[in-house]
């Protein structure tokens, strides 16, 4: 098959191995019993903190593993081959769960949750959308207010990942704090980011979701009614909260297309796999020309979903622009891997149907990669504003 690995240096080329071995040794033989249970093994989690997978963008010096952007995309590409579910675990759990702290917390902050976190022995959710609110920040509702020196929050979020785990140790709301007045005279909610434990009165973790895919993944609805917490969980400068949350969806929305390139890739493995084994008519069905094509078609899109996202992830790395590039990556990854999968479910035809095969399962859970971090319509729009087209 084409590699991309040209772009990468010798320890990434080994992590994406490392990572890529432990997901075909340890996690695909779990993934349809897991799948089918609808629960998230945490024992794997486990392994996957010991590997120190949560760990590796940050420096060593507050307890990660001293790599980069880059190397975690290629963790999350190399799980999200065999279970989309456990890559978006590790997904989210770095980039909404840790990064926030990392980069905005106080010192005391940051002592008190990073050490876990980056173990793997605590997870983290941020707490953003809600009925009305997602892309469009001005329609939230939950609010927290100041009494005395305690913040109180109500309202409620929706589609929370890693908000319901057993080792969930905390989730990152967003919330109005108050008002502000821009240069135009219009008045705009204040939003804030504040850090509420877990188990805190007043917080409750709705059921999980009963979703189309993504099984595995723990996504909850969080409903907050007179929630108080000290007025130190303030995470970073009151009113950045939603500013500072954009940057994140930037990064995130690289790692989702580095989810979704791996989805893509799991395809195209199982799909050509079979396509060799598959024998009709005295031959493989790998000989017959259309499906040939379709496997050409398929490595096309995972190259190139690939090249997007390593040129999204290098810019970020090297600290130049790259929101443009990002939606393009997830754009693009998106497409791949729901192209990819409905075209390997059809080489294996009935046995394609089947959520035993890894191929079914890829069909159910990658129609969410067009939707989450910002959906299809999002990334056209932000591309589009980049070639000057605000319409």
């Amino acid at each position: 098959m084409i590699e991309a690995d040209v772009l990468l240096d010798d320890e990434q080329r080994k992590l994406s191995q490392v990572v890529r071995d432990f997901a075909d040794s340890v996690v695909a033989p779990a993934a349809y019993r897991y799948d089918t249970e609808r629960r998230l093994p945490m024992e794997i989690i486990a392994q996957m903190g010991e590997l120190g997978l949560f760990g590796l963008p940050f420096p060593r010096d507050v307890g990660g593993q001293g790599q980069d952007y880059v190397s975690l995309c290629l963790a999350v590409e190399a799980l999200a081959r065999v279970d989309q579910s456990i890559a978006v675990t590790l997904e989210a759990g770095v980039g909404l769960g840790i990064v926030p702290i990392y980069r905005h917390g106080s010192r005391e902050q940051q002592e008190r949750w990073l050490p876990d976190l980056l173990a793997g022995k605590a997870l983290a959710a941020f707490g953003l959308t809600e009925a009305g609110a997602g892309s469009d920040a001005g329609g939230t509702r939950t609010t927290a207010r100041l009494d005395g020196d305690e913040w109180v929050i109500d309202g409620s979020k929706q589609f929370i990942t890693n908000s319901g785990t057993p080792i969930t140790s905390l989730v990152t709301i967003t919330a109005v704090t108050g008002e502000t007045v821009g240069q135009d005279g219009e008045v705009r909610k204040e939003l804030s980011s504040i850090i509420v434990p877990a188990g805190t009165p007043g917080l409750e973790v709705g059921p999980s979701y009963d979703k189309v895919g993504w099984h595995t993944s723990d996504t909850h609805p969080l409903t907050l009614t007179d929630v108080r917490v000290p007025a130190g969980n303030l995470l970073g400068e009151r009113g950045r909260g939603y500013a500072n949350f954009l940057r994140a969806l930037d990064e995130g929305r690289i790692a989702f297309a580095a989810l979704a390139t791996g989805a893509a890739q799991g395809c195209l493995e199982e799909a050509l796999r079979y396509a060799r084994e598959r024998v009709v008519f005295g031959r493989s069905i790998g000989e017959n020309q259309h499906v040939a094509f379709t496997l050409a078609r398929m490595q096309a899109r995972v190259h190139t979903a690939r090249l997007a996202w390593l040129d999204a992830a290098q810019k970020l790395v090297r600290g130049k622009p790259f929101k443009a590039e990002a939606s393009v990556a997830k754009l693009v990854g998106g497409e791949a891997a729901m192209a990819n999968a409905r075209d390997a479910s059809q080489i294996f035809g009935g046995y394609g149907f089947l959520n035993e095969n890894s191929v079914a399962r890829h069909y159910r859970d990658a129609k969410v990669l067009e939707v989450g971090e910002g959906t299809t319509e999002v990334q056209l729009m932000v591309i589009a504003r980049s070639l000057g087209l605000d319409g």
